[in-house]
């Protein structure tokens, strides 16, 4: 039963990662049969940030009123019926407003499944879950480059996955007794009996929000303009850097299927402080060097640090915060975590277009040092606790 549970939460995250990068893959093809600036994806991108910040936050109270089955299973069907509307979409308006339950729906089921994994399943599991999040994520574009160049529509693209979710809301809805027999009667009754304490009274809260906020700031930051700093700053050409950003992106997704791995024998901290130092290391190596294959190491390290941060600062939460507050503090730290994604990079454009782009790597260890610090501060609270 654990074992095609596990499954069945896989199979949810690697449908989790599949639109998350479709946008860009599709948005040339969208521009130019909508007429639209290029620019417009930066709305469509902001909205679905936005509500998947509101549906994060809400989490919580929505795991215990509903359990974690149904919640999952509500919101694919919502982010499938979002799939459905882009496939059908003629005008810039409709794809805003189908943007609304594309985030609500993808926040709510990531929230929840991280905190079900992060309660009941060791952290290798955690770290496997991210893995096939990003083979979705890889899996996306490539749906849509295969549906326009063989139809000439991104809205194949999308009808696709979308007919992918539907699938996977029919094998949630038949799985929902297997979410029952593992405990979630437990999980809510947990819920229930610590609801009156206010989560960011915890000791070390706001230290971890702080911690999610600059590693999701710092993983965006570094996929957004690590081409653009290649190319200005290290005189590679466009066509190569494109192709170096996506070994970032390998990195880390095959780090964290090493990772999963090792877990075993390394504490989460541990894994972190890991993490943290070969981002160190990668970002220094861009910083100081002009050597080509020196850059693309770099970019690599920092894609291998980050791999085990995201997953290991997930799973720690009970062991951080207890129990009793993972299902509240879940949501509320991813919504933090995607407030940094949406957030941050912008900015960072913005100031390299006033300083300079050549500051990028320094960017990056602003937030590194800045993550590391609030990292400490927390292992010392939970220290001190135990």
């Amino acid at each position: 039963m654990t074992t095609l549970l596990l499954i069945i939460i896989y199979i949810a995250f690697i449908s989790l990662g599949l639109p998350d990068s479709m946008l860009g893959a599709a948005w040339p093809t969208v521009r130019a049969d909508l007429s639209l600036p290029m620019a417009g994806a930066g709305l469509i991108s902001m909205i679905i940030s936005c509500g998947t910040i509101i549906s994060s936050i809400l989490s919580g109270k929505l795991i215990q009123k509903l359990g974690t089955g149904k919640l999952t299973s509500i919101s694919v069907f919502i982010t499938a019926m979002a799939l459905l509307g882009y496939s059908f979409s003629l005008s810039y308006v409709w794809l805003c407003l189908m943007a609304i339950p594309l985030g609500l729906g993808a926040g709510a089921v990531d929230a929840a499944l991280n905190n079900f994994v992060a309660l009941h399943f060791s952290a290798r599991h955690m770290s496997w879950l991210h893995c096939f999040w990003g083979f979705g994520a890889t899996a996306g574009p490539a749906i849509m480059s295969v549906a326009i160049s063989h139809n000439g529509s991104w809205q194949k693209g999308y009808l696709s996955v979308a007919i992918i979710q539907i699938f996977l809301v029919i094998i949630l809805l038949v799985s929902l007794p297997l979410w029952r027999l593992f405990g979630e009667g437990r999980e809510e009754s947990i819920i229930a009996e610590n609801q009156s304490q206010y989560v960011f009274q915890l000791p070390g809260i706001r230290s971890a929000l702080l911690g999610f906020f600059c590693y999701c700031a710092l993983e965006a930051t570094t996929g957004l303009w690590g081409a653009s700093y290649l190319v200005q700053t290290k005189g590679v050409s466009a066509d190569v850097a494109a192709g170096w950003i996506s070994v970032y992106y390998l990195g880390i997704t095959i780090g964290r299927l090493v990772n999963g791995f090792i877990t075993a024998k390394w504490s989460n901290p541990a894994l972190i402080r890991c993490g943290q130092f070969i981002i160190g290391i990668g970002a220094v190596l861009l910083l100081i060097s002009n050597q080509t294959y020196v850059n693309l190491l770099g970019l690599i390290l920092i894609g291998m640090g980050c791999a085990p941060i995201y997953p290991s600062m997930l799973h720690e939460t009970p062991a951080r915060f207890g129990k009793n507050n993972s299902s509240k503090l879940m949501g509320v730290q991813m919504a933090f975590a995607y407030i940094g994604t949406m957030l941050v990079p912008p900015a960072i454009g913005v100031l390299s277009s006033v300083v300079g782009i050549q500051f990028y790597p320094i960017f990056i260890m602003v937030l590194l040092i800045t993550m590391f610090v609030s990292s400490e501060k927390i292992n010392k609270i939970v220290a001190r606790r135990a």
